[in-house]
């Protein structure tokens, strides 16, 4: 069993408020829940209007595949330039 972790910052360059950046947020959450088996939420930056750091992950029988998912999850974050700028993410693997 390999669990596959990714933690994403985002920039929200049209927010000014917490409300519009619970609102993009959950826009992006839905979508990529929507399309993936992974679990995402907010992890950090829970105070900053135009700041977010989103944690995903899923599981898989291979890291391989783990890898494919969460790549995937990046791609479709990045492709929702008008809500969030993608700054930086990082993926973890766990063997287990």
């Amino acid at each position: 069993m390999v669990i596959g972790y990714c933690r994403v910052r985002l920039y929200l360059p049209e927010n000014h408020s917490l409300k519009g950046k619970r609102q993009a947020l959950k826009s992006i959450i839905d979508r990529v829940r929507g399309r993936y088996n992974v679990a995402i939420a907010e992890v950090d930056d829970h105070d900053l209007w135009q700041s977010a750091t989103l944690g995903i992950s899923c599981v898989s029988s291979e890291e391989r595949h783990a890898n494919e998912v969460l790549s995937r999850v990046i791609e479709t974050i990045r492709l929702a330039r008008a809500e969030a700028e993608l700054l930086d993410y990082e993926f973890e693997f766990i063997h287990a």
